[in-house]
């Protein structure tokens, strides 16, 4: 699997990204037919203290998977946003069984 980490208008420290590809790539697990991960971090314009928002899509074969969360920190972002697009991985998978 393929994984891209984008961070919209800021530079993401090396920590980070390891976390997010290292939470990614456990996807891997729930279904092997995945392409290519990309994830998106963004900071909200908002005064509010869970600014952090982290998209992840997921490409399997004819298939688009995504799941946007908001939090505190980028990392509870993409921990809800994993587990989201897991959940999905999941179904889709019990679809083509």
């Amino acid at each position: 699997m393929d994984i891209k980490v984008h961070a919209v208008h800021f530079s993401a420290d090396q920590k980070l990204v390891d976390y997010i590809e290292e939470k990614v790539a456990k996807l891997n697990l729930f279904n092997d037919h995945i392409v290519t991960a990309e994830v998106f971090l963004r900071l909200d314009n908002t005064s509010d203290l869970e600014n952090k928002i982290g998209e992840v899509k997921i490409l399997l074969p004819g298939k688009e998977l995504f799941a946007k969360k908001q939090a505190k920190s980028f990392e509870e972002a993409i921990d809800l946003a994993t587990e989201a697009v897991r959940k999905q991985v999941l179904k889709e998978k019990e679809k083509v069984s």
